[in-house]
Formats: C-alpha cells, sequence, structure tokens
C-alpha cells in the first residue's frame, strides 16, 4: 500500500517544509528586505544632510589638516625628494651664501639621476661655482638626506644666439663672456 499520503521506503524526496518552518523562513526573508531597505533609506538621508559621517569615534573619513594631508600625499606618491629640493630652491640663498646666490640659481633637478643644474651669470662664478661643488653636494645632501644629490652640473650664461651675416667670420663664436 503506497499511497502519495505514506512515506517511501528509502531516497525519496526530502519532506516539504512545515508551518513552523515556513513561518522562520519568511520572517527572514522579510528581515533581510527590510534591513536592505533600511540601509538603502540610510543612504539617501546622508547624502541629503552631506555625505557619510564616521561618527563620535576618529575615523579614516574625519577630515584632515592640510599639513597632515600634504605630508601623506608626498609618502603615497614617493614625492618626498622632489618636493624637498623644491624647498632647497627655495632656500638657496641660506644654503650657499648671499654672495654666491645672487650670480648663480639652480635651474632644474633630475631625480633619476640625481643631478642640480644651476645656472651662473658669468664664467668667473661658474668656474668658482665648480670648485665649491663638492662641498654643496655635501652640504645639500646633509640637509636633504645621505644621496639625495649626487652632482652639481654648473651652466654659464647663455648667450644671445648667434647671427650670420657680412660681418662674421667663419666658425666665429663672437664676442662676449662666452661658456664652454
Amino acid at each position: 500500500m503506497s499511497g502519495p499520503d505514506t512515506p517511501s521506503g528509502g531516497g525519496g524526496k526530502a519532506p516539504e517544509p512545515s508551518g513552523v518552518d515556513l513561518a522562520r523562513v519568511a520572517l527572514r526573508a522579510a528581515k533581510e528586505a527590510a534591513r536592505a531597505r533600511g540601509d538603502a533609506v540610510q543612504q539617501r538621508k546622508q547624502a541629503r544632510r552631506g555625505g557619510l559621517r564616521s561618527g563620535a569615534r576618529a575615523d579614516r573619513r574625519d577630515p584632515m589638516a592640510l599639513g597632515p594631508a600634504i605630508s601623506r600625499l608626498l609618502t603615497e606618491r614617493g614625492w618626498e625628494a622632489p618636493a624637498a629640493v623644491g624647498g632647497v630652491m627655495g632656500r638657496w640663498p641660506e644654503i650657499v651664501g648671499e654672495d654666491v646666490a645672487k650670480h648663480c640659481e639652480p635651474e632644474r633637478y633630475d631625480e633619476d639621476e640625481r643631478v642640480l643644474v644651476v645656472r651662473c651669470d658669468s664664467t668667473a662664478w661658474a668656474t668658482n661655482l665648480r670648485l665649491l661643488a663638492p662641498t654643496l653636494v655635501a652640504r645639500l645632501n646633509e640637509d636633504l638626506g645621505h644621496g639625495a644629490v649626487r652632482l652639481i652640473r654648473v651652466v654659464g650664461p647663455g648667450g644671445p644666439a648667434r647671427r650670420f651675416g657680412p660681418l662674421r667670420a667663419p666658425g666665429s663664436t663672437g664676442p662676449g663672456d662666452t661658456y664652454g
């Protein structure tokens, strides 16, 4: 006598959930739906109020002061050395002295080769700065950290463009304070 109401012998289907089990499943689904609706409503409210807020305790979403934010940005991007060299360019007269700073100014810094290029307004000052270069490299590395500047490349004054004309001798470099 096997009918639809009698259980089968061994390996049939799992029994269907009864009334209590159906109620639990329905309650769980209703709670999840309410939680999802609540999260969506909460997010809409926060968006209207001006964004998410971290609450009473310190959180990574809290606003930062400008100084620490810039320091963090420089560290994350690996810009410490170029920023430090930029600071040196601003403090050039303090580092090399007023007399040298009047005649020689830093032009650019090559981060890959760690070379600081300095332009002088005359060949005499360029020669003088070449003699001072090892001392300046040591002073800069003391200020910036070991190995930040490997070499100071000194360039002389940029002369006027060479013009060719009837009064020019072929191969002439022209008058004036030239460098090279």
